[in-house]
């Protein structure tokens, strides 16, 4: 499958590039960034994917994350996927509401019209997505990670409940713990999966732990001013789930932080320094 280069730059030693792939999954072009620290030639790296949130694509941590300089000092591939298919003919929400449709994919298999023919994301950021990354890049998929902040930190928790051995570590900033059961995630499972509940908790990850999905260790950070933090992200149902289920749950409430990436980018680097123990064995 080809790769397209959009743009790139030189930082903090490594390349900061943007890409661009036709994806089988989703049936469209699908734009993402990669950075790819100093290294010697020939090496494979482990690799950190980063999920983002509402109506985000690769951009926003990209240019916000302030990743890069962790990344660069610990020798770790940051990769960052765009929120939902785009281009002409991908359906989106004829309400014009700004959290369902483009930019909105929640990371799942859609299985309902119009929507099951593009929104494929959970195919797209865990099977497809990874294996055109170790082809093209020097990553190695035994060592990887995942992360997100938000919808994207739901995507996150659920690819690392529903397939433990993939992933090696797992973080979350901000994230929808519980979507079957807060605004945002209803809507988007109805429209996306179907009235059907039962098909909702494949994708929840506080269902998922209800249902026996087991992992090691988790650390979440949230913000005590977030403005979603009580309606729609609920992490004292994720607290609960994982204290019944034995999983250790590192769950930080940072005071006077929000959901912004202010919020994101002040704790980047203690995420990324997290996944760097445990992607290299030391934790």
């Amino acid at each position: 499958m080809s790769l397209e280069t959009i743009d790139s730059w030189v930082s903090h030693g490594g390349r900061q590039g943007v890409y661009a792939h036709p994806s089988s999954a989703t049936g469209t072009n699908m734009t993402f960034s990669v950075f790819v620290p100093p290294h010697r030639e020939g090496t494979r790296l482990p690799v950190l994917f980063y999920l983002s949130g509402l109506t985000c694509t690769h951009t926003n941590v990209t240019e916000k994350g302030e990743f890069r300089e962790a990344c660069a000092k610990a020798g770790i591939v940051f990769v960052a996927p765009d929120t939902s298919p785009r281009g002409e003919g991908v359906p989106d929400d004829n309400k014009g509401h700004w959290d369902f449709g483009l930019g909105a994919g929640f990371y799942v298999d859609a299985t309902q019209k119009p929507y099951d023919r593009h929104y494929r994301m959970w195919t797209y950021v865990t099977e497809e997505l990874p294996a055109f990354v170790a082809e093209h890049f020097p990553v190695d998929l035994a060592a990887a990670s995942i992360m997100g902040h938000s919808m994207g930190g739901h995507g996150a928790l659920v690819a690392a409940l529903r397939e433990p051995g993939k992933w090696r570590s797992v973080s979350a900033l901000a994230p929808i713990v519980h979507p079957m059961k807060v605004p945002w995630g209803k809507k988007a499972f109805e429209l996306y999966l179907g009235e059907d509940e039962q098909d909702w908790r494949a994708y929840d990850a506080v269902a998922l732990i209800e249902d026996g999905a087991r992992r090691g260790e988790m650390l979440v950070d949230v913000g005590t001013e977030d403005p979603f933090l009580h309606d729609q992200l609920c992490p004292e149902a994720l607290e609960a789930a994982c204290g019944g289920a034995g999983i250790a749950l590192n769950l930080r409430r940072q005071s006077g932080y929000d959901h912004s990436y202010y919020f994101i980018s002040s704790f980047m680097a203690d995420h990324v320094g997290w996944h760097a123990q445990r992607l290299k064995g030391s934790a």
